[in-house]
Formats: structure tokens, C-alpha cells, sequence
């Protein structure tokens, strides 16, 4: 009788299709048949994983859910199955510091498969090049052509984006998030960007502001802070292209401090396949997938064969070119146990900030009290 395996992504192309088309190359190659379902983008970013690994074999799953999962022993470690040259192979092909954001406590819970951090997109219809600093951000956004996604945890993406490229980093390990100061600085950057915006951002993902952005008479012509997707690059996807550069800067800076995003293939360790769920996932991750049959069928590879293959860019417009620097330079969220319910309070108090009036102080304050209580009294840090 046949394997049969049953995995879990997101419901976009770029999410579903590349993972179908890999499938299908697989069963050619072994036999072995993965059925793939989707979830929406909010229930991807909340949804808890443990449900899942109860029905799924394989899992997509982002960074930040690992110090979670692996305290709950949902999923199984991808390090010590026997793969030690493989492993290595992925680990030295990673493209900024995606394989390193799935390893906790010692071990690897996933492997990348689709790389992606904030970067920047525009109309390269309407305007001749992304723009390259804040101050010409702030020009377009004054005469109504940008859009940034401000819809939770979105909100708190740029917040965190917007503290590291200033040089200081929110804190991964606590207990305190951000210096109180250096908190304000970037909630009130963040305010007077937000202001600047129409409010229904508040309503939107990355993937409404791309809708929006693609079609032929949109008003928006860049989002200065949105995490990348390929699909949109490529032409014929939607009425009208969209280009990808790197995030803009402050002046003398380079493109540093975007929060990483991407997703990595996780295997259950409560259903009973596990070894063939594994070869799949390795299969799914390498350097030879990642670059054909996962690039070809839509995918955002996390691979860096895929990012350095010319054809490969040309088919996405340049988006791996155009943005490289900025995912090579990106800051990893925290991942703790508690991290997650973090991430959804954080989302919410920072667009209270943005919406409400007053000092910005005491909405840091109340940040740093959250991320404090979020720190297992046990945690010291993870892997670094």
C-alpha cells in the first residue's frame, strides 16, 4: 500500500502551489503521495501548532512558534535522523538567517523552505526606482501613494523593523523589550507614518495592500515596509506588476534590522509516518527542489541556489537581486515559550499607540511589562 501523507500550509500561491508542484514531483520520484490543505494568513501567524500535528504529518510553520511546539513535543527534531550531510547542506544554503531561526534548545524543529523579511514594493509603472530613505518614503506618503500593512502582528513587524535599523534592537532574550527612550523614538516614527497613510491600513495584511497596489489605477504606489512576495513580481499574476527592492534607510545606513519572516516544513511527532515525513521534508528544502521544482511552481525559495540562479530571478523580475541585501541583514524575533501570545497583546497595545493621542512613553512602558511576564522563569535565551 501506498504512503500517504497529509500536510498543513497557507492559503496563498505562493504558499500552496510551489508545496502541490513538489508533491507531485515526489510521487513520481517515490511513490509516496502529500496531500496538501491551506490555512488562511491569520490563522497561519495564531493558529496553534499542536492541533495541527494531531492531523497533519508535515506542518509550515514560522520561527516564532518553536520555543511553543517544542515545549508541548508536537513536533519531532530534523537533526539526528541520519541526514547529518544533508542537514549540513541546507544549513550552509541558508539565505540570511532562516535555518538558523528553526534551531531551539540545541536541535532543528524545520527546515526553510521560503525566505521572506520586510522589504520594500512599488509600481514600477509610476515611479522610476523604490525609494531608497525614509525622507523620500515621507514625500510619496504626503502626496497619498503609500501604503504600509498595519493590521496585527503587522504593526508590530515594522515597530520591531523600525528599532533595529535605528541600532537598537528590541530584545530576544528580556527581560526588558526596548530601551525606554529608544521605544519612543520608534512608536513615534511609526505615529507619524501611520498618520500619514489612509486608515483602512489598519484593516490590512501584506496580501490586501499587494491587491490593492496591483490594480491598474491604484492610488498606492509603494509600501515601504511589507514582507515580499514573489508571486506579485512575476508578470501576468495580476493586472499590473509589482517591483521589490530593499527596505529603505536611514542616510549611511545600510538595509539592516528587518524583522525576518519566511516559513520552515515542520514534521509531527504524533502521527505515524515520521520517516517518511522527514525524507519528504529534506526532499522539500534542498538545494536541488528549492531552486526547481519549488521556484517553478510559485514558491519563495529560502534556498540560496534558488536566489543565485539568474533564470530564477528573471522569472520573478529581480525580486531575489532587489532584496538580498535586506534579507541577509534581517533580525530574528524572539522565540520563546510565551512568545506567541506576545507577539498578538504587543500587536494590538501598538496600534492603540498609533491611534491614540498622548505621550508614547507609558505605551512602552506597558510594552516591556508584557514582554516581561511573556519570559518563562526558566528561559535563558535559547540558541544564539
Amino acid at each position: 500500500m501506498a504512503t500517504r501523507l497529509r500536510g498543513m500550509t497557507w492559503n496563498h500561491p505562493r504558499g500552496l502551489d510551489p508545496m502541490v508542484a513538489a508533491a507531485a514531483d515526489y510521487r513520481a520520484r517515490t511513490g509516496v503521495e502529500v496531500t496538501w490543505d491551506a490555512r488562511s494568513l491569520q490563522d497561519f501567524e495564531s493558529f496553534p501548532v499542536e492541533d495541527l500535528a494531531r492531523r497533519y504529518d508535515l506542518i509550515v510553520i514560522d520561527h516564532p512558534h518553536v520555543g511553543r511546539v517544542t515545549a508541548d513535543g508536537c513536533l519531532a527534531p530534523l537533526d539526528g535522523v541520519g541526514r547529518d550531510a544533508d542537514l549540513a547542506a541546507i544549513a550552509a544554503g541558508t539565505v540570511g538567517r532562516s535555518f538558523a531561526s528553526y534551531a531551539w534548545r540545541g536541535r532543528q524543529w524545520a527546515l526553510p523552505i521560503d525566505a521572506a523579511t520586510q522589504v520594500q514594493a512599488y509600481r514600477p509603472d509610476r515611479l522610476d526606482g523604490p525609494a531608497t530613505s525614509f525622507e523620500a518614503v515621507a514625500a510619496l506618503a504626503r502626496a497619498g501613494r503609500v501604503a504600509i500593512p498595519l493590521r496585527p502582528p503587522h504593526s508590530l513587524m515594522s515597530f520591531f523593523t523600525l528599532a533595529a535599523h535605528a541600532g537598537t534592537p528590541c530584545s530576544d532574550t528580556g527581560p526588558v523589550l526596548i530601551d525606554r527612550d529608544a521605544g519612543i523614538a520608534v512608536l513615534e516614527r511609526l505615529r507619524a507614518l501611520a498618520a500619514a497613510v489612509d486608515p483602512a491600513c489598519f484593516t490590512m495584511d501584506p496580501i490586501a495592500v499587494f491587491e490593492a497596489m496591483a490594480e491598474p489605477e491604484a492610488a498606492i504606489w509603494c509600501a515601504p515596509l511589507i514582507y515580499g512576495y514573489v508571486s506579485y513580481a512575476r508578470e501576468g499574476f495580476r493586472a499590473r506588476r509589482l517591483a521589490f527592492a530593499d527596505m529603505p534607510t536611514d542616510a549611511g545606513r545600510p538595509p539592516v534590522g528587518s524583522a525576518l519572516g519566511g516559513t520552515g516544513i515542520a514534521v509531527s511527532a504524533l502521527r505515524n509516518d515520521r520517516e517518511a515525513a522527514v525524507n519528504f521534508a529534506y526532499f522539500v528544502a534542498s538545494g536541488a527542489a528549492q531552486r526547481g521544482v519549488y521556484a517553478a511552481g510559485g514558491g519563495q525559495p529560502g534556498h540560496a541556489a534558488a536566489w543565485d540562479d539568474a533564470a530564477v530571478d528573471a522569472a520573478a523580475g529581480g525580486f531575489y537581486r532587489g532584496t538580498r541585501a535586506t534579507l541577509e541583514g534581517a533580525w530574528v524575533r524572539p522565540r520563546h515559550d510565551g512568545y506567541m501570545t506576545f507577539q498578538h497583546e504587543a500587536a494590538e497595545l501598538v496600534n492603540e499607540a498609533l491611534t491614540a493621542g498622548g505621550p508614547a512613553g507609558p505605551f512602552v512602558d506597558r510594552l516591556n511589562a508584557r514582554f516581561a511576564a511573556s519570559l518563562p522563569t526558566t528561559d535563558h535565551g535559547g540558541d544564539r
